[in-house]
């Protein structure tokens, strides 16, 4: 009757199952923003610019030159669903669509066929510290979709059903929680059909409460990451933070939270159960699908970059905005 089927430490990304191919946790308190939405320049003396990925002073500036994040990079054969909980990620990609988010809004990219896209962290704060939150998950297409025609969808935060219990705070992306829907995720997803019982969730429960996600009717894969707080217990079984859990779906889970308040991302879904082949930004289902997506990309760089530079970012003044390939804008 336990339902704990493994409980794994949390790394640098996260481990996930099927259909989910990736999941990586971005904390990073960044200093004061200057005028030019970067650290002060002497900051990043002592950095290997273009690929910081070891956190000094508690940031990093991942592949950022100036300011931190993800100049342009393509992807095929999956999606990038984006939650940024806490600061701002400015989006800009080869169909021309563009966005700033945060604050609990999500982005969530079909890159199919193929598609470019940036993703940066403006430093908006000149007078006090700009923290960044983000999850950045990878979820898989079946090969029936690999090359579906790229998509870009906002969830925005206003919109994102919020559960609130007693005890617990529940962010629901994707799936149900006691019959509440999300808001519909991209079209041609593995999340849209619902027989495929997706779930993205994040949780936050008070400290020295209890709180049960329930089963489901047949097995699904399910991962509970635990990356905030102090301990939990599920069945006897005491998990530290910083730890994941893989979990059996047909028992409720019961989680008794320890003595501080815990914050979870919950990760379910239907294995999709095709072969998969990755290679970097590629996913597709052989190793002859891989080396045609990189052929087709040295030839067409999935139509080209659109903005004057790879590490694009938005006017600073800009608020939350989403600007998508047919000229729709749509301001928060």
């Amino acid at each position: 009757m336990n339902p704990i089927l493994r409980i794994f430490p949390l790394g640098f990304p996260w481990e996930t199952q099927d259909p989910f191919l990736f999941c990586v946790y971005h904390l990073d308190h960044y200093p004061k923003g200057t005028s030019e939405m970067g650290p002060d320049p002497e900051l990043l003396k002592g950095r290997a610019l273009g690929n910081d990925f070891i956190t000094k002073d508690g940031w990093r500036m991942y592949h950022g030159q100036t300011i931190p994040g993800f100049p342009a990079h393509p992807h095929r054969g999956f999606e990038t669903i984006t939650i940024v909980n806490k600061g701002f990620c400015d989006h800009s990609d080869s169909l021309g669509a563009a966005g700033r988010f945060g604050q609990g809004d999500v982005q969530w990219m079909t890159a199919g066929r193929g598609v470019q896209h940036s993703e940066m962290f403006p430093l908006l704060n000149e007078n006090k510290e700009n923290t960044l939150e983000l999850f950045q998950i990878w979820l898989n297409l079946p090969q029936k979709d690999k090359f579906t025609e790229p998509h870009f969808k906002m969830l925005w935060h206003e919109d994102i059903p919020i559960i609130k219990t007693k005890n617990a705070r529940i962010q629901l992306i994707a799936g149900t929680y006691n019959n509440q829907k999300a808001v519909p995720p991209a079209p041609n997803s593995w999340a849209a059909e619902e027989e495929n019982l997706v779930s993205i969730w994040t949780l936050k429960i008070k400290a020295n409460t209890e709180f049960e996600i329930p089963s489901t009717e047949s097995l699904v894969n399910r991962s509970l990451y635990f990356y905030e707080g102090s301990e939990i217990n599920i069945d006897g079984n005491t998990i530290n933070a910083q730890n994941g859990v893989d979990l059996d779906s047909t028992f409720s889970t019961h989680l008794k939270i320890g003595s501080k308040n815990a914050s979870f991302l919950l990760l379910q879904g239907v294995p999709i159960g095709e072969p998969v082949a990755q290679q970097g930004p590629f996913v597709m289902n052989s190793q002859d699908e891989l080396q045609k997506a990189f052929e087709e990309y040295r030839m067409t760089q999935f139509g080209g970059w659109p903005w004057r530079y790879h590490d694009n970012v938005h006017e600073k003044e800009k608020g939350r905005f989403a600007l998508y390939p047919n000229g729709n804008l749509v301001e928060k």
